[in-house]
């Protein structure tokens, strides 16, 4: 590839490809790095927490772990900057804590591939597949302070850029924040090609706490815990496996059985999904409905939950069957597309965006 080549070559230009997700941030960057962060920003509540952490600002894992001592900021909601489409009524202060809180969080990341003093740094951002124009607008705008140039694609687009499955593919990738579908036919996906929906990881986490709840009131769970709990335990398939986990209860630790609690929670985002891919099969030529049937793709932190991709491919029963497979990096599938295709880019367009 030209632009990958002529990237390389010049010590002065460094290409990234970024993920800004709503639970994790992952950078893929050209000098080899990649890394990921916990996408949210805290800043101390006083000056004993400031003394504490020694910063003015901490992000990650850091920020949860000293989030009692911080005031904490988690930027992007369903895979956008929250507040950003104003479909909420908020104060103008409140937004503008969002927002700064997002380009401090675009910078930590940038800051994380290492650029030299002096380097062009050139960014391709993924973004939900159906983002809006004021989306993507504000993601530019939390990015111009951090790059030199910067484009907003589809985020399951560069999922299916990094794969090279261009054509008669259907991607789907399961974030925190949202699902988002994209198929795939030799051009660049058009509105009716990809659909975006929102009971995503985010919408399992509020769902297991409030069940677990429901089942067992006395017990004291954060939705943190109830996170952690599906990061660590989370499933759909039938299987003799439970989820026994500690909780407090009344300040006292105790053995709580939630396996049914977590799976009904983590099956949740089965049935959206089987009516989005049924959509986007029916709308397709119907020469090459079986090609995309059988080529489908997840990826995304919830795309490893335990038995997804074989509980999918029941539901596609009453297509005529399919094929899922899974990406064998979720973390960074989307930021190595978004990487790829800032290779890609002609640098006339780099410079035409600055």
């Amino acid at each position: 590839m030209m632009a990958e080549a002529e990237g390389r070559r010049d010590p002065n230009i460094m290409y990234v490809g970024v993920d800004l997700g709503t639970y994790r941030t992952s950078i893929t960057a050209s000098n080899g790095l990649r890394k990921t962060v916990i996408s949210v920003v805290g800043w101390p509540k006083d000056d004993i927490s400031r003394k504490l952490l020694g910063k003015d600002m901490v992000f990650g894992h850091e920020a949860l772990r000293h989030r009692l001592a911080l005031n904490l900021v988690r930027p992007l909601e369903k895979g956008v900057i929250k507040y950003s489409d104003d479909s909420m009524p908020v104060s103008n202060e409140e937004l503008q804590i969002y927002k700064g809180a997002a380009k401090e969080m675009v910078k930590h990341a940038i800051s994380l591939a290492q650029p030299q003093n002096g380097q062009t740094v050139y960014a391709v951002i993924g973004a939900p597949a159906q983002a809006s124009v004021i989306n993507k607008q504000s993601i530019i705008e939390a990015a111009v302070e951090s790059v030199d140039s910067v484009i907003v694609v589809s985020e399951p687009f560069s999922v299916a850029y990094g794969l090279d499955m261009l054509d008669d593919a259907l991607i789907i990738d399961i974030g925190a924040g949202t699902v988002d579908l994209c198929r795939m036919h030799g051009a660049l996906p058009e509105e009716g090609d990809q659909i975006t929906l929102t009971t995503a990881g985010d919408y399992v986490d509020e769902l297991l706490l409030k069940l677990v709840k429901e089942n067992h009131p006395d017990a004291q769970i954060t939705i943190n815990m109830a996170r952690d709990i599906k990061e660590k335990n989370g499933f759909v398939s039938d299987t003799n496996d439970r989820v026994v986990v500690r909780i407090p209860v009344e300040g006292r630790p105790r053995v709580i059985d939630i396996t049914e609690e977590c799976k009904q929670a983590c099956k949740a985002i089965v049935p959206p999904i089987i009516e989005a891919v049924g959509n986007l099969i029916a709308t397709y030529d119907p020469e090459f409905q079986a090609c995309i049937r059988n080529n489908i793709v997840l990826a995304g932190g919830m795309s490893q939950l335990k038995g997804l991709d074989k509980l999918l491919e029941e539901g596609l029963e009453e297509f005529g069957g399919g094929k899922v497979n899974r990406v064998d990096e979720p973390v960074y599938a989307g930021a190595d597309g978004a990487l790829k295709l800032a290779y890609d880019m002609p640098d006339a367009l780099w410079k035409e965006l600055q």
